[in-house]
């Protein structure tokens, strides 16, 4: 759809693009698709919102913000050269690096331009560029908002509402001719200011405090403040509309010479070219892809270990949500990592869907049960399960610690810890990662201003006192994660996260597959009651050691310790001392030491002793001296005993309560049931009803597919046809398109009756249920029972409208095109 004549409007620029283009549009700026536009002219009137330019502008790269800056202070429009200029400066200071980098800058600049085209911030041709209204706002400069550019607004700004007289002294100081017409006098300034020789003239005649005023204010901002008596430097510049006044107390460098002290650049330091990323270390890739598959083990062990010791219910949920710092220091001890981390892991699970809340009245965290599927799956499918879920999730384990905007602590699980530019920042930093060669670990500092430079305005809001950007907050919470997860390995980006990005989850699980080591059939019993696993452990194993022993140190042999109270859990478990011998002696490579057999027996032997029961609870025990001894204690005053019989105690305390008491004085006695059986306690019970993982809080609406693009592109073609044909008036007259037509019902019967015999397409008022007016351009196909069937050419498709809804109908002007 070509133009004979330059675009006078922002709408008809966007009309004569192609579709592809429209879909261009569409597709880098979502925002204008909800809901679809009637027509072009909805759509350019929605890209000029002050919302959707914001968004639009945040998402452009350094030197695509730097263009559109220096069109925000170039004349309006202003052609291709000028704007060019305002980039690479006049030439007048260049040297060697100054040509290099206009060099640079001219190579750069028409994609810029295209990019600002191809989001409509731009429009118009190469000789009258103009940039939309409300990013010129925007961008350009004032008091209250001084502009990106450090540059202050033109001398025809400044000097409004100056009186004529004060233009007057002005022009005398300066030495030029006087006028008795403003606008005269203005443009007269203004000529001087841009004329470099005669500028140049000007500012020798100038003390060298006046120049050092100037140096402080040409690179912005361009405001000062000046006192009723201004000294001589400045009195000498104000003289010289060198400084404006913007009020009694406030100057301010014109633009024009701001520009000149410049050299006419708007930027101190254009970038037209990413900084590249820069490698801090090149490791060897087969150690780098074995340091993260060993990570990647450890991260889901970490998981599971988490997980499992929330087996019997976890920790209760604060009234605010989330978890107490109480409570994360208790995880963080059993898991032996810092509280940072352990939010990370907890986070993580509770993304995943394997944590959540259980919804009982007394709430608590535990397992779901998609964990229980989780733990059936083999390790690699495990970790790209975790893998897949960190990268796409909005909840930022980070923030844990830190303040809301209202000043309240942020809790691990808590609300409030969904930030929408997770996601992207993760994918940007590991597709930064992906374009070094294998092996290279980068500098996080490079990967930093790489990521300021593709997106200079994102992420500007900042937690209290802390000044850094949340995207550089997020981008290196990322590094750390992506080590902690495995995704990485000493830095640098392993060859199955690489097969997760380019190629997915199944490529990934298969490269993982071989690193991951064998898990092992047996422990190594030590004669200080420890026992060490030298590698991973087969399930079944694992479960049961973890229950018979307490985990003393892990890496890469874990080290178990069996102690009175963990073979008491044993037994507690149902285990019988038998159990555990033959457990023990089948599956250790070293003979079953004596100290941990004599441990077991003497253990089983009280286990049991005692036996507690409902009464609100009782104690009996078949050898008195032992209850003797119990009433004897001090300790078991909090405990409310009272004898019933030589071998029963009550208490009024419930079951669980004196249980607990009893063993923390040293006891082992066993609960049982109403008919004195033993009541056995199993691990690994407690589990949440069904649940959905928390679903990740989008950024903006999502990039639309191409189904939706096209047809969207169609509608807005068929809305802007309804809206700009040319049809007939009643008397044969053409008119645009306006207000709806009126004809009477015999009129509109007749008329697209015709239309249907001859196929051609006429204009109609139509009227919806709801009382919504619209016009539309229909070809009628059949007419009757009231109605007409007809293709809508507004909204692409065949559709019925009855005919008491149609207001009138005119035919097309004959050089109309539909």
């Amino acid at each position: 759809m070509g133009m004979t004549t330059p675009p006078r409007t922002l709408a008809e620029a966007l009309r004569a693009r192609d579709d592809e283009s429209l879909a261009g549009l569409l597709r880098a700026r979502p925002d204008l698709l909800s809901p679809v536009p009637n027509d072009i002219t909805q759509l350019a009137t929605r890209a000029g919102t002050r919302a959707s330019v914001v968004r639009a502008l945040e998402h452009l790269d350094r030197f695509a913000l730097q263009t559109a800056e220096a069109l925000a202070v170039a004349p309006d429009p202003a052609p291709y050269d000028t704007l060019l200029a305002l980039l690479t400066g006049d030439g007048q200071d260049d040297g060697a690096a100054r040509d290099d980098a206009g060099t640079a800058i001219r190579s750069a600049a028409p994609g810029a331009l295209a990019t600002l085209r191809e989001q409509a911030l731009v429009w118009g041709e190469n000789d009258r560029l103009r940039l939309v209204r409300t990013a010129r706002e925007l961008l350009a400069p004032s008091p209250q908002h001084p502009s990106p550019t450090g540059l202050g607004p033109t001398v025809a700004e400044a000097t409004a509402g100056m009186s004529p007289g004060r233009l007057q002294e002005i022009l005398a100081a300066a030495g030029l001719p006087a006028t008795h017409d403003p606008v005269s006098a203005v443009a007269s300034l203004s000529a001087l200011f841009t004329d470099r020789s005669r500028m140049g003239e000007l500012l020798d005649t100038a003390p060298v405090e006046a120049l050092s005023v100037l140096d402080r204010l040409v690179w912005g901002p361009p405001y000062g403040e000046v006192t009723p008596n201004p000294t001589p430097p400045v009195k000498w510049l104000r003289d010289r509309g060198l400084l404006l006044p913007v009020s009694t107390r406030t100057v301010v460098l014109p633009r024009e010479a701001a520009l000149h002290l410049r050299a006419g650049r708007a930027h101190r330091v254009p970038e037209p070219l990413p900084p590249a990323v820069v490698a801090a270390a090149t490791r060897d890739p087969q150690a780098v892809d074995s340091a993260a598959a060993g990570q990647a083990f450890l991260a889901v062990s970490t998981v599971e270990e988490l997980l499992t010791s929330w087996n019997g219910g976890g920790p209760p949920i604060l009234r605010s949500g989330g978890l107490s710092v109480r409570e994360l220091k208790r995880i963080a001890a059993v898991l032996d990592v810092s509280e940072p981390i352990a939010a990370f892991w907890l986070e993580l699970a509770y993304a995943a869907g394997l944590l959540a809340s259980d919804g009982d009245a007394d709430e608590r965290y535990a397992p779901t049960p998609a964990y229980d599927d989780w733990t059936e799956l083999p390790v690699q499918d495990r970790w790209v399960h975790l893998a897949t879920t960190w990268l796409t999730a909005t909840r930022t384990a980070g923030l844990v610690g830190g303040q809301d905007a209202k000043g309240r602590a942020l809790s691990a699980l808590g609300p409030e810890l969904d930030r929408s530019a997770a996601p992207e920042v993760r994918h940007r930093i590991l597709a930064l990662l992906a374009s070094l060669d294998p092996g290279t670990a980068p500098d996080p500092e490079s990967l930093l201003a790489r990521l300021r430079w593709e997106r200079p305005l994102r992420g500007a809001s900042t937690s209290a006192g802390n000044t850094t950007d949340l995207r550089s907050r997020i981008a290196l919470w990322t590094l750390n994660e992506s080590e902690l997860l495995g995704i990485t390995g000493r830095g640098a980006l392993s060859s199955q996260s690489r097969a997760l990005i380019d190629s997915g989850p199944a490529k990934a699980a298969a490269l993982l597959a071989p690193l991951i080591p064998e898990p092992l059939d047996h422990v190594l019993l030590q004669a200080d009651l420890t026992a060490v696993a030298p590698g991973p452990l087969e399930r079944p194993l694992a479960d049961t050691l973890s229950v018979l022993a307490d985990i003393e140190s892990k890496g890469g042999a874990t080290v178990y310790r069996f102690t009175p109270g963990s073979v008491r859990r044993a037994l507690d478990a149902g285990q019988s001392a038998a159990d555990l011998h033959a457990f023990l002696a089948a599956h250790s490579r070293t003979p079953v030491p004596q100290p941990l057999s004599y441990l077991i027996d003497d253990v089983a032997r009280r286990h049991g002793h005692l036996r507690i029961g409902a009464a609100s609870a009782y104690v009996r025990c078949d050898d008195e001296a032992v209850l003797n001894e119990i009433l004897a204690d001090r300790r078991s005053a909090t405990l409310r005993l009272r004898r019933l019989a030589p071998t029963a105690l009550a208490a009024q305390i419930d079951p669980a309560s004196l249980l607990e008491g009893l063993r923390e004085m040293g006891y082992a006695p066993a609960a049982e049931s109403a008919e004195g059986d033993v009541l056995i306690t199993r691990a690994g019970i407690r589990r949440t009803p069904p649940r959905t993982p928390p679903v990740p809080v989008p950024e903006g609406p999502p990039v639309p597919g191409g189904t939706l693009l096209g047809a969207a592109v169609r509608a807005i073609r068929a809305g802007d046809t309804a809206a700009t044909v040319v049809h007939k008036e009643t008397d044969g007259t053409a008119a645009t398109a306006g207000s709806l037509p009126r004809t009477t019902s015999a009129e509109t019967l007749a008329t697209v009756q015709a239309a249907a015999m001859t196929g051609s397409a006429v204009w109609i008022g139509y009227v919806n249920a709801e009382g919504a007016a619209s016009q539309r351009v229909i070809a009628p196909v059949r007419v009757e029972g009231g109605f007409v069937t007809a293709y809508d050419h507004t909204a692409d498709e065949v559709r019925t409208f009855p005919l008491h809804r149609i207001t009138g109908v005119a035919e097309l002007a004959d050089d109309a095109t539909t």
